[in-house]
């Protein structure tokens, strides 16, 4: 019999700079914030894999939810009052505490990257950058779930995190 559980170690590659400082008040999407802008500090030791990074611009982020602890099954999430299943929503507060985030990338400076449309917290370890291929990552044919009954001014309004993902 196979074992059930495995265990993995991941080391950060460098860590986000933002104006976010808690949880609380940052954007739930950068999309809703394309104002908002930050950087990536890469380690010395990855930084010669940025090399011909610069030509897109977008890319997708992985990184750790450090601040989180726990998780529950069932949440409600930030864009609607009912609650639903923890896979079919982006909250924080996971089995694997693993995020992901498509950011624009303003410009490269050596190991930093500046970045906008940022919804990550200061000192936020990165696990990992891919670049947003629109090819390849965007879809024509698509569904989006709950999301499609929620109304626009809720997400507008909720589109910054509070304290149910944290407490």
């Amino acid at each position: 019999m196979a074992k059930r559980e495995q265990l993995f170690a991941y080391k950060p590659i460098g860590v986000v700079r933002s104006p976010y400082r808690e949880p609380e008040g940052t954007p739930i999407q950068g999309a809703f914030t394309p104002e908002s802008e930050g950087s990536i500090k890469i380690f010395p030791e990855y930084a010669e894999g940025l090399d011909d990074l610069e030509g897109f611009s977008h890319i997708w982020i992985i990184y750790h939810f450090h601040l989180c602890e726990g998780y529950k099954l069932k949440v409600i999430p930030f864009m609607d009052d009912v609650e639903r299943g923890l896979f079919s929503c982006r909250a924080p507060r996971r089995p694997n505490p693993i995020g992901l985030s498509l950011v624009r990338l303003v410009k490269r400076e050596g190991p930093l990257l500046h970045i906008a449309e940022i919804d990550m917290v200061d000192g936020t370890p990165v696990l990992d950058i891919k670049p947003f291929f629109e090819d390849i990552d965007c879809r024509e044919d698509t569904r989006t779930g709950w999301l499609n009954r929620v109304d626009e001014q809720m997400i507008r309004e909720r589109g910054r995190a509070d304290k149910r993902f944290t407490e």
